[in-house]
């Protein structure tokens, strides 16, 4: 993993002491300020933003495309200025739009979200965390995330956290941007758990 949705249900109850964490806050609070509006579609209305994606190839650009401010400029000095950053150039970009245009699943990714905001709601509404997760889990911070989560961050959530690491390159899209470094953080999280077993 590599973003902590729990923090839109307890971002005030995680804790602020570090200089980490307060950056991981501050990350947060802007994202919250205006960054929201695309999980806020995706997360009430899926279906609504899902019938455009599949039925235009440039709603569905437009909409991967504009996700968060640092994928919006990672994006657009690679396709625009023809300046590659990481694995981002206009082909992978290109591609990766006809993945999703192809398979025709930007409906079920927009789904996802809804899935996700339905136990974030509940949470919020009994004024309690998510249950844990009672499984294994390895998690990756990437610098260039929504926000960055710190180490006290995941632990919170993810109380059997079997991996954990922080990078220096990557966003939100870290599989697509360092297909490299996602390969190797996704093998190196799976070794700690073979080598735990």
């Amino acid at each position: 993993l590599n973003l902590l949705p729990a923090v839109l249900a307890i971002g005030d109850q995680l804790p602020k002491k570090s200089e980490q964490e307060r950056t991981a806050a501050g990350a947060f609070a802007k994202f919250r300020e205006d960054g929201f509006g695309y999980f806020l579609e995706m997360a009430t209305r899926p279906q609504t933003i899902s019938y455009a994606m599949l039925d235009s190839p440039v709603a569905l650009a437009a909409w991967m495309l504009d996700h968060d401010t640092d994928s919006y400029y990672k994006i657009s000095r690679a396709f625009v200025d023809g300046k590659p950053v990481g694995n981002l150039t206009r082909d992978t970009i290109v591609d990766n739009i006809m993945l999703y245009w192809l398979t025709g699943t930007a409906a079920s990714a927009a789904r996802s979200y809804w899935e996700d905001a339905r136990a974030l709601a509940a949470a919020l509404a009994s004024g309690q965390p998510p249950p844990a997760v009672k499984v294994p889990v390895g998690f990756t911070t990437f610098p260039g995330e929504i926000w960055a989560a710190p180490r006290s961050w995941v632990e919170a959530v993810y109380p059997d956290l079997a991996y954990f690491n922080e990078v220096d390159k990557g966003g939100h899209f870290a599989a697509w941007e360092e297909p490299k470094l996602f390969s190797a953080e996704l093998r190196a999280a799976f070794m700690s758990l073979r080598s735990a077993g």
